[in-house]
């Protein structure tokens, strides 16, 4: 907790607005998707997707892969307390809509492909019904490697009708390996919060990017070695942008743009 207020501190200091950034594509993306303050219909459906979860006090026995929790001692856990303190926050769940809804393909443009969405981790889906929910025609793909958490993210999944979502329990590495051919419009890193997982996961998925392609990595403070695998993903030669809202990484690999990194408040 001590090494996450400090890394907070220097986050602060070193973070800027978009009044600071002279990226065209960073502003825009900031003033037209990050501070997009306009009440969405679809926050509503996020909302109670949300607070079905908070009233489930029923026990799963959960299996982690990761890199543990620092919250739960035991595997046997309540959903709704999953929900509260595991899950994405409210205001992280809206603003995964819009990035996903913002950077959807052109649907006029018949050199993008439809959109495709990676998911590694996810829990009780709350990130995943944001995905959904951003585009309804996506196809997305999200990894779980608990059955019994997966079991009530699909419960989830049909009872708000996100129809557009295929679940995968699996070890993350061996479902990774097969991914050479396919590619991803927008991949979310959340599971595994371990440097060696990480740069694992980044090392296998490069195969699979497109010039327009967005990588979300969850939890880039979590500790020092997250810290450090955060760097060295900012220094691969393919990447070409990148920002941090210190609760997430974003990685950009737009060939036309210059080498950046930004620091940014949410």
């Amino acid at each position: 907790m001590l090494f996450q207020i400090k890394s907070y501190l220097q986050f602060l200091w070193h973070s800027k607005n978009e009044h600071a950034v002279h990226s065209p594509f960073v502003f825009t993306l900031l003033t037209k998707c990050f501070y997009d303050k306009k009440s969405k219909p679809e926050y509503t459906v996020l909302r109670n997707y949300r607070k079905s979860l908070l009233e489930n006090n029923n026990t799963i026995e959960v299996t982690d892969f990761g890199a543990g929790s620092k919250v739960f001692r035991s595997n046997t856990r309540v959903i709704s307390k999953i929900a509260k303190t595991a899950g994405i926050s409210p205001k992280r769940a809206e603003l995964l809509f819009r990035i996903t809804n913002y950077l959807q393909p052109d649907p006029n443009d018949s050199e993008q492909a439809k959109q495709s969405i990676l998911e590694i981790g996810t829990s009780l889906g709350l990130a995943t019904s944001a995905f959904s929910l951003g585009n309804l025609k996506a196809k997305i793909t999200t990894l779980e490697g608990c059955p019994n958490t997966m079991a009530i993210a699909k419960s989830q999944f049909r009872q708000f009708g996100l129809n557009n979502i295929n679940s995968e329990v699996t070890e993350f590495n061996a479902y990774l390996s097969k991914l050479n051919t396919e590619h991803f419009s927008l991949i979310y890193f959340d599971g595994n919060h371990s440097k060696k997982a990480t740069l694992q996961y980044f090392e296998l998925l490069l195969p699979t990017i497109t010039n327009e392609t967005v990588w979300i990595f969850d939890d880039i403070h979590w500790s020092p070695e997250m810290e450090e695998a955060w760097e060295i993903i900012k220094k691969h030669p393919k990447v070409t942008v990148t920002i941090d809202t210190f609760q997430w990484g974003l990685v950009f690999f737009r060939r036309e743009q210059p080498k950046e990194h930004f620091v940014i408040r949410i």
